[in-house]
């Protein structure tokens, strides 16, 4: 069975940086087909932050390139991603979710059966 928990969130001011992190369980975080980071705000939708699915590089929201980084450590089972020069926008529960196929699908986050619990990310003025 596949556990995914993620940490990091909090609380912090525009242009700070925090690092997320999802340890993951139950299956190798290298043999997943698709694994990324979702977020969503109160009365929005969930979108995709940055995702790992297959293409040469990872893909990345046009509102966070530049200043967000995936990555993943094998040797750990554990996804991160580094958020710098965060502002009040990027203010959502973050949540880490993978999926074993997702068929080239991997930045809609109705492709994975496999979520985190959410780590919230607070970003004040």
């Amino acid at each position: 069975q596949v556990q995914l928990v993620e940490s990091g969130g909090g609380s912090v001011q525009a242009g700070g940086s925090l690092r997320l992190s999802c340890a993951a369980s139950g299956y190798l975080i290298g043999n997943f087909d698709c694994i990324g980071w979702f977020r969503q705000a109160p009365g929005k939708e969930r979108e995709g932050v940055a995702v790992i699915d297959g293409v040469p590089t990872p893909r990345y929201a046009d509102s966070v390139k530049g200043r967000f980084t995936i990555s993943r450590d094998n040797a750990k089972n554990t996804l991160y991603l580094q958020m710098n020069s965060l502002n009040v926008e990027d203010t959502a529960m973050y949540y880490c979710a993978a999926d074993r196929l997702c068929g080239g699908s991997g930045w809609y986050y109705r492709s994975y059966a496999n979520w985190g619990q959410g780590t919230q990310v607070t970003v004040s003025s």
